[in-house]
């Protein structure tokens, strides 16, 4: 099951204008899921997922199973901190 992260992510990059055949590098995918994030907002990917699914359920489960896929390549987790060990700072989107 996806993380709250992974599945935002997700859906932006699906609504993205990247294509799977483009087979885009990591700062690719950033860029179109923080740019697609910036104009659309999450709820505005979360309703054009919908659409996708209800017009074009036949390609979107494809679709979203690359968006998922590359998601979990391109944002690796991160370890967790070490017990008693204080949490690391927040990076800052650039």
């Amino acid at each position: 099951m996806p993380s709250t992260f992974e599945a935002v992510r997700a859906e932006a990059l699906f609504v993205s204008s990247l294509q799977s055949s483009d087979r885009p590098a990591a700062d690719q995918v950033r860029g179109a899921v923080a740019g697609t994030l910036r104009r659309l907002g999450i709820r505005g990917c979360a309703s054009q997922v919908a659409g996708e699914f209800g017009d074009h359920p036949e390609t979107a489960v494809a679709r979203m199973l690359w968006a998922l896929a590359t998601v979990r390549t391109v944002y690796l987790p991160r370890p967790a901190a070490e017990p008693g060990q204080p949490p690391r700072p927040l990076a800052l989107a650039g």
